[in-house]
């Protein structure tokens, strides 16, 4: 788990190399994009929506911090695609912050307004998947060490099991 550490802003960008075995791309991008069923499996979705807001599609995402902090919250659009490299198909997901005035800051809510991500993710070869991630965020406040080392640590890697077993259950829930 490579970590960046960009001295201008002092906050870190990740970058996730995975493979999440048994769970085929188009299961994988299914599962990702489909925001009700996450909040079935990802214990850390407080709320989370999307609505059109003058005609562009926006998400609402409120993420459940450890107490005694505040929970985050975001506004973004993102996007799917599926695209054809060289006989490859690989689908990429982009997601970025954006600043809408119909969802204005709740009170006690920490608003993530720069945010960014992006994903790929093809085939393994077998019954699986590669993964690729890219992820930015600036949460605000003071975010403790423990916390930071534990997303590195511990985070990243339940959440890729999490969403391996959200996979294996897809097709029952849908």
């Amino acid at each position: 788990l490579p970590i960046l550490f960009p001295q201008q802003s002092g906050l870190y960008e990740y970058k996730i190399f995975g493979g999440l075995a048994d769970c085929p791309p188009k299961l994988c991008v299914d599962v990702y994009m489909d925001l009700d069923f996450r909040k079935q499996w990802d214990q850390y979705v407080k709320e989370l929506y999307e609505k059109t807001y003058d005609g562009e599609k926006v998400i609402y995402w409120e993420v459940k911090y450890p107490f005694p902090l505040s929970n985050r919250d975001y506004v973004y659009i993102r996007e799917c695609r599926e695209m054809d490299v060289d006989g490859r198909k690989i689908w990429v997901v982009l997601a970025q912050s954006v600043s809408v005035p119909q969802c204005p800051e709740k009170p006690g809510i920490i608003r993530v307004k720069s945010y960014k991500q992006s994903l790929a993710i093809e085939s393994d070869g077998k019954t699986g998947s590669k993964v690729y991630m890219y992820y930015f965020d600036n949460p605000g406040g003071m975010i403790p060490s423990w916390l930071v080392n534990w997303a590195a640590k511990s985070g990243v890697p339940t959440f890729l099991k999490d969403m391996q077993k959200a996979c294996r259950n897809y097709s029952k829930s849908t």
